[in-house]
């Protein structure tokens, strides 16, 4: 590892304690260092407040002239929630910045480069970009579609069931995963589910976590007639805790009013087939500044998500015990696939070890073409877009 690598990963290392705290805005850190010496260091903490950068370069002091800065995103150079992050460098007597990748938002992208560039400052980009990326795939999905990053979270059976024929689902995954989940939900702008769910559950939908009290998500609840019930847990706390919940026009506007006195936020979207328009829905959380979405609804909403390619993400989590039964809900249900060349792969996959759970990580990926081959595996052709 080169010495820009080894500052780059201190960059990123730095950006990844301001998870879940930053959003919109993305995760960054920054390294300044001369003649061998860290002299500043600092981390994006929370939307509005200052920038990595400026935290660094504040720091060094009169240190930071001649000297070189690393952050993992391109610096700033327009006037935001805070002054242009170029600007401070140039004043500062930076050398030169090392630099992770361009910043996707149309407002910087490449343009705090030529500032720094015009300014006299040498400037190095791609250092450890993928690790960069993928940091900040929330804030590059969202700053370029104006849509949530979606996270599917699911907890089954070895055999693949959510919950019994009967529809018992406490608890599948065991007590370490549910603490994961928790922290999940704290870390995401919004947390949504399907009416199916409400009706079976009764779930609060909040960030439950053992210090302190957690930020909870905006509550969204895809129910296009309007079925959630008044006396529910979301219902009673929607005055504590934001709750919106997408109908379409088959919802009872008097049922609808009802819902608005007890402080639901109703969102009457366009209807596909019956159903809430999937995407029309995305949009309109991204408007609600809602940048990272996570799902925790049952096998109908999560194939739906699946089959409309809005899905970017799986945490599925699976327990050591099995249940049967053929009427058993599984986390992807809905009408399905007839040809396996039509099925998804999922990319990038990480396993993690909670106890007795194995959590699966992954990347959902439609799949064209599959070929089998004498040896038996399976040769696949997946298209670069995630779902």
């Amino acid at each position: 590892m080169d010495s820009d690598e080894r500052y780059m990963w201190m960059a990123l290392d730095l950006a990844r304690q301001g998870w879940g705290k930053t959003n919109p805005n993305p995760m960054v850190g920054a390294v300044v260092v001369k003649g061998g010496e860290v002299v500043g260091t600092g981390f994006h903490k929370k939307a509005g407040d200052r920038h990595a950068e400026i935290i660094a370069l504040q720091e060094a002091g009169e240190k930071a002239r001649a000297a070189t800065l690393y952050t993992n995103l391109e610096p700033c150079c327009h006037h935001g929630r805070t002054p242009p992050c170029t600007d401070a460098i140039i004043r500062s007597g930076i050398r030169k910045v090392v630099i992770s990748t361009i910043d996707p938002n149309p407002l910087v992208s490449g343009r705090g480069v030529r500032k720094l560039q015009e300014a006299g400052i040498k400037v190095k980009i791609g250092v450890l970009e993928d690790k960069a990326r993928r940091l900040n795939e929330v804030f590059f999905k969202y700053i370029t579609t104006k849509k949530p990053f979606v996270v599917v979270k699911a907890a089954m059976t070895l055999d693949g069931k959510i919950a019994t024929s009967t529809g018992k689902s406490r608890w599948i995954s065991g007590e370490k995963s549910r603490k994961f989940v928790h922290r999940l939900r704290s870390m995401s702008d919004g947390i949504m589910v399907g009416i199916n769910t409400v009706l079976q559950d009764d779930p609060q939908l909040t960030a439950r976590l053992d210090v302190g009290k957690g930020p909870n998500p905006v509550r969204v609840i895809v129910d296009s007639k309007g079925r959630l019930p008044l006396d529910s847990r979301i219902v009673k706390t929607a005055l504590e805790t934001k709750t919106i919940l997408a109908v379409t026009e088959l919802a009872s506007p008097d049922k609808l009013e009802a819902l608005r006195s007890s402080g639901v936020e109703v969102l009457t979207l366009p209807s596909k087939e019956g159903q809430v328009d999937l995407h029309e829905l995305m949009l309109a959380l991204g408007a609600n500044e809602i940048s990272i979405l996570l799902v925790e609804g049952g096998g109908t909403l999560n194939y739906s998500l699946l089959n409309e390619n809005i899905i970017d993400k799986i945490y599925f989590f699976i327990a050591p015990f099995l249940l049967g039964g053929k009427n058993a809900p599984t986390p992807l249900e809905g009408a399905g696939i007839n040809e396996l060349e039509e099925s998804w792969a999922v990319e990038s996959m990480e396993m993690k070890q909670l106890d007795n759970d194995l959590l699966i990580i992954g990347y959902p990926m439609r799949r064209e073409k599959v070929v089998y081959r004498d040896s038996g595996r399976i040769g696949r052709d997946i298209r670069s877009a995630t779902c």
